[in-house]
């Protein structure tokens, strides 16, 4: 055999090949290459779109975190000032009641006082008829001479 027969006969049989493979084997190949590129932009189309839509989401978070705490803040200003207020209310209470009870007892003690002035005038109205029969030596009668000693009571 003829080496150059040999090579020209290996050329015609790998042209073959060539030709077969760019008809039958190279297109599937090229659309699994295109499909895998095709679905990789898309991936990476789909990452692109998360990362934003996270950053998005991170500043939506970090603004309903800052509304949060400013809501909160309001809601504590609140309580606080509500706080106040019924400590105000309660103390004003506790001297509206103070007041009324300092009243009740300064009428209870005008009373006292009006009661024991009245029994002193009775006591002293008594010692002043017992001390009148003793130097009058005689009995006076009360019910006769009672608009006298009601005058004396009243003096006295």
């Amino acid at each position: 055999m003829n080496i150059n027969l040999t090579i020209i006969g290996q050329a015609i049989a790998f042209f073959f090949f060539v030709v077969f493979c760019m008809k039958y084997v190279w297109p599937p190949i090229t659309g699994a290459l295109a499909e895998r590129k095709k679905k990789i932009a898309e991936g990476l189309d789909a990452a692109d779109r998360a990362t934003r839509d996270l950053h998005l989401a991170q500043e939506k978070a970090t603004a309903n975190l800052r509304e949060s705490k400013l809501e909160a803040a309001a809601i504590i200003e609140q309580a606080n000032k509500r706080a106040s207020q019924i400590v105000d209310e309660a103390k004003e209470q506790a001297r509206t009641e103070a007041e009324r009870v300092k009243v009740a007892a300064q009428a209870e003690i005008e009373q006292d006082v009006n009661r024991a002035k009245e029994a002193l005038r009775t006591q002293v109205a008594a010692l002043v008829v017992a001390g009148a029969e003793r130097i009058l030596e005689t009995s006076i009668d009360e019910k006769a001479h009672a608009q006298l000693l009601d005058k004396l009571a009243t003096e006295l």
